[in-house]
């Protein structure tokens, strides 16, 4: 019998297991969130609606993200504590419905959202953890939906892998075209591995 190793809260593995149950915890919101709050932070979005693309990654009892990020305080100016009293994860959490709402192919009430506001030294490795854990689509494969508008005169660019799937972002139009066929391929592709490795024993 191999010896039993010692149990260090602060192992990768145990932060990671232990965030993912943190945000867990916390309910499962309706779009667009009907509090405002404080603080910076980490949050995950869930899908359970009818495009047909997304059948496999449909998440009823919000338990697989689509898509997980995080917002972090003001930039504090030199020698001072970061500022958590901004509304930063509310407000990131405000654009993201914005772009859901602008997209031709999908229904915000599809959506649900787990936040959990967190202390600003962990913020960046929190949203690490989640991605690593969770492997969710629009961050890992459908990319791009985390992105601003480039702004004017900065419109040559390929439109996203996001923008080119669910059209409807008013600058997502003004960027170049890429293939939508190409673009399926990849998501396509994405689920078959997503399979393959849930079925390895």
């Amino acid at each position: 019998m191999p010896e039993p190793k010692p149990y260090d809260p602060l192992d990768y593995r145990n932060l990671t297991v232990n965030l993912v149950r943190e945000l867990m915890r916390q309910p499962a919101l309706d779009l667009p969130l009907a509090q405002r709050f404080a603080g910076p932070g980490v949050y995950a979005l869930f899908y359970d609606g009818d495009y047909k693309g997304y059948r496999p990654l449909r998440s009823p009892n919000a338990t697989d993200p689509i898509y997980v990020g995080k917002a972090d305080p003001p930039t504090p100016q030199k020698g001072q504590p970061p500022d958590d009293s901004k509304p930063k994860l509310y407000e990131r959490i405000r654009q993201h419905t914005r772009s859901l709402g602008h997209a031709e192919n999908l229904q915000l009430a599809h959506f649900k959202c787990r936040y959990l506001v967190v202390v600003p030294l962990w913020i960046r490795m929190a949203e690490q953890f989640l991605v690593e854990y969770y492997q969710p689509c629009w961050n890992v494969c459908i990319r791009g939906f985390g992105i601003h508008d480039p702004g004017s005169g900065r419109h040559r660019g390929l439109r996203s892998l996001w923008d080119t799937l669910h059209p409807g972002r008013p600058w997502g139009a003004k960027l170049q075209p890429r293939s939508e066929e190409d673009v399926r391929q990849l998501l396509h592709a994405f689920i078959d591995d997503q399979r393959s490795t849930s079925e390895t024993p």
